[in-house]
């Protein structure tokens, strides 16, 4: 009759778990197509930005949360079959790759607020030299800078000014250009041969990619680390319910 007692109780116990691990799953995998998401529109979408910068931080971090989405979804599985089937291996294995994945999204919502107090010097060491020495010599520097002026509506790293010490318009003595015509308030073909403010963008781009950088790095480390408390309570639990199948199992 103990015996009995005690299995029932462990039955209750066992379908209690299993909600909560259900609903722990739910969340989980909406959490891992967030990361999916956000990587994904920040690399492909953004991709051209990421040459603008001196180093592959801000490239590493997203890379780095499109893998954990990836894996958030592939372990989401594996917690529902040891859920379902009552696999205790799975359920172990379950809480082992959550942890692993717990110390990826630390690290990741780490990496993310340390680059984002860096970011200012970054971009004001090498936003202004990787646009004046490489424009028109590089497609890719020539598209993420058009893309980066049309879309923010300014003018090189400081102020349109800036221009006036590029490579391109040192070499080129056919243009009458003062600068690019993506600085254009209404871009044509040689508009931005008057460096009117009525006619070109005088503000400098440097503000407002660091504006967009930071807002990303934000969210991105904000998911990263918020999640990662939340994350803890799946690892209990899926502990729980893998101790409790091992312990009903013994009863019989």
């Amino acid at each position: 009759m103990k015996n009995r007692a005690r299995n029932d109780n462990d039955c209750c116990s066992l379908l209690f778990l299993r909600y909560v691990i259900f609903v722990f799953n739910t969340v989980f995998w909406i959490t891992g197509l967030a990361f999916l998401a956000i990587g994904v529109w920040t690399l492909t979408s953004k991709h051209d930005y990421i040459s603008l910068l001196g180093n592959n931080m801000f490239g590493a971090t997203t890379i780095l949360f499109i893998s954990i989405g990836c894996i958030i979804i592939l372990v989401g599985i594996l917690g529902c079959v040891g859920t379902i089937k009552s696999i205790r291996f799975c359920l172990v294995l379950y809480a082992c790759l959550l942890i692993v994945i717990f110390l990826l999204e630390a690290v990741a919502g780490i990496l993310a607020y340390m680059y984002e107090g860096a970011i200012r010097d970054e971009l004001t060491r090498n936003l202004n030299e990787t646009m004046i020495e490489n424009y028109r010599f590089d497609t890719r520097i020539d598209e993420a800078v058009d893309s980066m002026q049309r879309e923010f509506q300014c003018c090189g790293a400081g102020s349109y000014k800036d221009w006036k010490y590029s490579r391109w318009l040192r070499l080129d003595t056919t243009t009458s250009n003062r600068a690019p015509d993506s600085c254009c308030m209404t871009p044509s073909p040689n508009c931005a041969g008057r460096d009117h403010p009525s006619n070109i963008y005088w503000t400098g781009c440097s503000r407002q990619l660091e504006h967009f950088i930071k807002n990303h790095l934000i969210i991105i480390g904000g998911i990263g680390l918020g999640f990662c408390c939340i994350q803890v309570f799946g690892i209990v639990f899926a502990c729980c319910l893998a101790r409790k199948i091992k312990e009903s199992k013994e009863g019989y």
